[in-house]
């Protein structure tokens, strides 16, 4: 890891005619780490995450780095893994893998499907290509939006909550996945979790952010922020904490 990929600068989030929900939100993302967004229901991380590729307009601030999504310059520079995984349930699972390619690389068909392939190996879904996303299990469907955000080899992947409504054993086996990927393929992840076993298993760096305080009250390795002498950061990160 080295260097800032991505950077976010006194960044004020809200909707229009509304108090803002975030205000003067500045962090960095470095290369090749795991970075997690973290906070409490209505602290705004999902909303963040929605600025941070582009589906939203911050109200002020700037997004910029290397690793700052780009939308306007032809093919995409990212992925994104959706909550829900978002996929379309009338095609089948090589089908909306391949999706990416089709739209955005004028690459031929055998082409397109060697790559929709390789992707879901890489994911641990090579049989279930001709798949329909119906047939699939809670976990399959994380690992089918997985490799569709990366079917155009993006340098940041974003990812929405991804061991939500996960039994422990297949949220363990999706964090390790990621974790593959990140090593393997040195790629920048960037996630919004509520899971603290899975952000104390692979996330590098975190940002706590806070609905009352607007912003963020804590950011550094998560397993050291269990020991910050702010009670609100201890409270959120140590559950034994809150039970005192």
């Amino acid at each position: 890891m080295s260097g800032e990929f991505l950077e976010v600068e006194d960044l004020t989030v809200g909707w229009a005619d509304d108090p803002a929900l975030l205000e003067h939100v500045s962090f960095c993302v470095h290369r090749g780490e795991i970075f997690a967004l973290l906070g409490g229901s209505g602290s705004g991380k999902t909303t963040l995450m929605r600025c941070l590729v582009g589906l939203q307009a911050p109200r002020a601030g700037s997004i910029r780095g290397p690793g700052a999504p780009q939308l306007d310059a032809g093919r995409p520079n990212f992925g994104v893994m959706f909550q829900q995984g978002a996929l379309l349930g009338s095609m089948t699972l090589g089908e909306n893998v391949g999706l990416p390619l089709e739209r955005w690389t004028g690459l031929p068909r055998d082409a397109v499907s060697a790559i929709v392939r390789a992707k879901l190996r890489l994911v641990g879904l090579g049989p279930a290509e001709h798949k329909m996303p119906a047939e699939l299990s809670g976990g399959m469907t994380k690992r089918a939006a997985i490799a569709r955000a990366m079917a155009l080899e993006p340098s940041v992947l974003f990812l929405d909550e991804p061991s939500s409504g996960l039994d422990p054993i297949t949220s363990t086996e999706l964090d390790q996945l990621i974790v593959t990927l990140n090593r393997a393929l040195d790629l920048t992840v960037v996630l919004v979790t509520h899971e603290l076993p899975s952000v104390f298993a692979i996330a590098n760096r975190c940002i706590l952010l806070s609905a009352e305080a607007k912003g963020i009250i804590a950011e550094g390795d998560p397993r050291d922020l269990r020991r910050s002498a702010d009670p609100r950061v201890r409270a959120f990160l140590d559950p034994s904490a809150r039970a005192a």
